[in-house]
């Protein structure tokens, strides 16, 4: 049986409360598995959890209970071992440093090199060959400051490429890109398992993004409501995992989210209609 490449097994988190006790978790029992080569997409509302457990896949968190495992190692040593790579959410101040697309690439690729050795031919090819897998070779020359937003999403992932990781997460990769840009990710995503053979994470909160790109969907607030392919995100899902979004607008609501074909597997952890554990 082939290994998967992260493992989360009954994995809860809960930051630290500012007046002591009585915070609420903000993941809740969440076991899933990633295949190698998956393009698993988590979808669910701001404040579900979603970065925090990129954040725990990274090792950027510590104090979680269960047990986390990213292609065999605990994560934090994955990171050091330049297992992972990670597209945060954008900041406007990272397009305020006056560099080219190549420059950002260059400067990930080379980070582990002391900066009195000059750029290794190898290196260099690998930068571009990370332009060239995310389709950036055109404006690479560009300054950042001057990249649409689909453009430096490509760039972005060109970076986190350059470091060679087995594993690559995204956070919200598509806020801020419009629907044809939304597309050029979904491809992009199949570029890099078919190229690559990279294992994708990505999170979000737009449908369409996990939809169009993504072999299969993790429905996540706070705990795991259903795991399926694009096509078992139905109407029930997409209202229980977005309930708390719409709850102050048309009161709490709740429905069934568990059809029969979005999870059989009785060792992942779902929230029943009733709010305990199926």
């Amino acid at each position: 049986m082939t290994q998967a490449a992260v493992e989360y097994r009954d994995v809860s988190f809960t930051f630290p409360a500012a007046g002591g006790d009585g915070a609420r978790p903000a993941l809740e029992r969440i076991t899933l598995d990633v295949a190698a080569g998956e393009r698993l997409g988590i979808l669910g509302p701001n404040g579900g959890g979603k970065s925090t457990l990129l954040k725990l896949t990274l090792g950027l968190l510590a104090g979680y209970t269960g047990t986390i495992r990213v292609l065999g190692h605990a994560p934090a040593e994955a990171a050091r071992h330049g297992l992972v790579g990670y597209v945060p959410q954008r900041s406007a101040c990272e397009r305020a440093f006056p560099l080219s697309a190549r420059q950002v690439v260059t400067m990930a690729a080379s980070v582990r090199l002391p900066p009195w050795v000059r750029l290794p031919a190898a290196t260099a090819s690998h930068v571009e060959r990370s332009l060239a897998i995310v389709g950036a070779e055109e404006f690479a020359e560009r300054p950042i400051g001057k990249l649409s937003g689909g453009q430096f999403q490509r760039v972005q992932i060109a970076r986190a490429l350059a470091s060679s990781p087995k594993l690559l997460l995204l956070d919200e990769p598509t806020v801020g890109v419009d629907l044809e840009g939304q597309q050029r990710f979904a491809d992009l995503l199949a570029r890099m398992r078919d190229v690559l053979g990279l294992t994708v994470i990505v999170v979000s909160h737009d449908l369409r993004t996990i939809a169009a790109g993504c072999d299969r969907v993790a429905c996540l607030s706070r705990t795991l409501h259903a795991h399926t392919a694009p096509s078992g995100l139905t109407p029930a899902v997409l209202a229980e995992i977005f309930r708390h979004d719409v709850a102050g607008v048309f009161g709490d609501v709740h429905v069934d989210a568990h059809p029969a074909h979005a999870c059989t597997d009785p060792s992942h952890h779902h929230a029943s209609p009733r709010g305990g554990r199926s």
